[in-house]
């Protein structure tokens, strides 16, 4: 564990990385990046008469803090402060993602239906992209080349995982390469399911959906990302995630507002810093947080545009684009029914490659390395 703070003198003001900060996961949008390296620009609050060096480079006094252009390179650095008057140093670890900026994917959670459609017509469906659901996204990736993720419910009214053919095995396995699956939820209801869950709830629901899905399409599609039901879990919720792989969760990160915080377990000061940045690891408990740039289904079609361009206008372009949305809306039954569910999809997937930014899975982005 790097040590966060040294002095020499109780009585000199600590020294304090103002940026970037512990745990920060950098990436293209952040610097200068050639050839793998990134040189960004490194922020330090100190006493006026301090003298301070980040990892050998001198600083600068610029607009009552103290500056330093320096390079990182590898997936883990450590930036470490020192003042040559005081003697205190500070050290900080942060994160270069190289592949990380400019690429997007479709989340999709809640999804059960349409697994349910296929057992019941698995006598008539030659293929798994006969169900009306999933061959409207394979049009979406037919056309787009969309990596598409679907997070999986265990079980719905009278339907659960552990009854799904595993006769498609193999034609989940051709497609790995654009569609993944994973936990979500044990169920739908009761809502907010594992705000207050320990480990081992949390640890049991995730493994009764990891194994059904390495039953009935094999581990080809299954990665190191997941979102959680509600964006919700204490932290020991979230280890037991991590504990299973998904050393990647994807939340809301909603504060300052009136949105439903989705924020796992993390503190209103570090749900302030995601949803500027995106991204962040927190590395007491080795897990990397992605915040999600749009719920589809919550904006209506014409809203859309407007709301991604924003993200930009208000100084925050999503390095990568989390675009997500709920499966229940596709269907007319639901009470919920969006009819224009497949525009609302096609609209935010237009507006990805119009921004220049290309498809590319999460866990293809984020390293844990």
């Amino acid at each position: 564990m790097v040590k966060k703070l040294i002095t020499m003198n109780p009585s000199t003001p600590p020294l304090t990385f103002l940026a970037p900060v512990e745990g920060d996961v950098l990436h293209a949008f952040d610097g200068v990046f050639v050839k793998g390296k990134l040189e960004i620009t490194v922020k330090i609050a100190a006493p006026e008469d301090a003298e301070i060096a980040v990892n050998g480079v001198q600083t600068r006094r610029v607009d009552g803090h103290f500056e330093a252009q320096v390079v990182l390179e590898g997936y883990e650095n450590t930036l470490e402060a020192a003042d040559r008057i005081s003697g205190g140093k500070t050290a900080i670890r942060v994160f270069l993602l190289p592949n990380f900026a400019g690429h997007y994917r479709l989340s999709i959670d809640d999804n059960i239906w349409f697994l349910r459609d296929i057992q019941q017509n698995r006598d008539r469906y030659a293929s798994l992209f006969d169900n009306p659901y999933l061959g409207f996204l394979k049009q979406v990736n037919a056309e787009y080349g969309t990596k598409i993720h679907l997070n999986l419910f265990y079980q719905t009214d009278g339907f659960n995982l552990s009854d799904f053919t595993d006769q498609y095995k193999n034609e989940w396995k051709a497609n790995a390469d654009w569609l993944r699956l994973s936990f979500h939820a044990l169920q739908e209801f009761p809502d907010m399911p594992y705000v207050k869950a320990g480990y081992e709830e949390v640890k049991h629901d995730c493994d009764l959906i990891m194994s059904e899905i390495r039953r009935f399409a094999g581990t080809e599609v299954m990665h190191s990302v997941t979102t959680i039901h509600w964006g919700e879990a204490t932290a020991a919720g979230s280890r037991a995630m991590r504990d299973a792989g998904y050393w990647t969760q994807v939340g809301y990160f909603n504060v300052d507002d009136d949105q439903y915080p989705a924020s796992y377990y993390l503190t209103v000061p570090q749900r302030r810093h995601i949803k500027k940045r995106f991204v962040w690891r927190d590395t007491e408990q080795d897990i990397t947080f992605v915040r999600a740039s749009i719920v589809i289904d919550t904006q209506k079609l014409e809203a859309i545009k407007p709301h991604l361009d924003s993200h930009e206008k208000n100084g925050h372009k999503p390095p990568y684009l989390d675009l997500l949305v709920h499966e229940q809306y596709f269907y007319p039954f639901y009470f919920n029914y969006q009819p224009d569910f497949r525009d609302k999809i096609r609209t935010a997937v237009q507006w990805a490659g119009e921004n220049g930014y290309t498809p590319q899975f999460l866990s293809e982005s984020v390293l844990n390395e």
